[in-house]
């Protein structure tokens, strides 16, 4: 069983940065899909970006060029940059994985096994 939590959420401007942090109880490298989701109030959980082991990255259209993802599968963490930060990505944002069956990564919330508690992002205007 994967423990995840996650660290670096808070408030901030329109326009500023935030990186958020997972630590995983163990390894989510290789074998593992490891990714971001978040969730705003009265909204559905979207996914926002997702890394394979292979180096694949997916994001979400709507922060892409905005948002970095990345991972160190030495230190079992899984972090994403966020710039240029907007109004509509206040949400409450969760760290999840799943075994990795074939086919690939993909933002689809159902099919991770894994979540941490998650960690509240505010941007204000």
């Amino acid at each position: 069983q994967v423990q995840l939590k996650e660290s670096g959420g808070g408030s901030v401007q329109a326009g500023g940065s935030l990186r958020l942090s997972c630590a995983a109880s163990e390894y989510i490298g290789t074998g593992y899909c490891p990714a971001w989701f978040r969730q705003a109030p009265g909204k559905e959980r979207d996914g926002v970006a997702t890394v394979e082991s292979n180096g694949i990255i997916r994001y979400a259209i709507s922060v892409k060029g905005r948002f970095t993802i990345s991972k160190d599968s030495s230190k079992n963490t899984l972090d994403l940059q966020m710039n240029g930060l907007q109004p509509g990505d206040t949400a409450k944002y969760y760290c999840a994985a799943r075994t990795d069956r074939g086919g690939g990564c993909w933002l689809i919330d159902h099919q991770y096994a894994y979540w941490g508690q998650g960690t509240q992002v505010t941007v204000s205007s």
